[in-house]
């Protein structure tokens, strides 16, 4: 099992999308598809500025680890430093294919649209996360 992990920033999103999630190839290629949406990190540190994300990431990737047998995409979607994440008119916020209200949110991708989703009160729990990748829990 391998986990491809991609960072992309608002700027950057859109081709990693495409390339990663969306584009026909990638579409059939039998790999999980996940976004995470996470607050920035600080300056000079390996934490955000929002501390649900700090609690979340390492539930993920650990549960990631769990998966056995099954290759994955993970694009890890930075929303930007606080004013740019309250903003209401954020694009994540109003984009209709993710609408993302809050971080961290993790998202499982079929079939062109989001499959499931966890939102910054459930990410951290390893049972919801283990629902949502399909793996059984430990």
């Amino acid at each position: 099992m391998t986990v491809l992990k991609v960072d992309a920033t608002l700027a950057d999103f859109s081709a990693h999308f495409d390339r990663l999630i969306a584009s026909p190839a990638a579409a059939s290629d039998g790999k999980l598809k996940l976004l995470l949406f996470l607050a920035d990190r600080e300056p000079g540190s390996s934490l955000t500025w929002c501390p649900d994300c700090n609690v979340a990431e390492p539930v993920i990737y650990e549960r990631l680890e769990a998966l056995q047998g099954r290759d994955a995409v993970l694009l890890r979607a930075y929303v930007g430093d606080k004013p740019t994440w309250r903003d209401p008119a954020h694009p994540w916020r109003e984009d209709p294919k993710f609408g993302i209200k809050g971080v961290p949110t993790l998202i499982r991708w079929e079939n062109g649209g989001a499959a499931a989703r966890l939102g910054d009160e459930e990410a951290h729990l390893k049972d919801k996360v283990d629902a949502l990748l399909g793996v059984g829990g430990n």
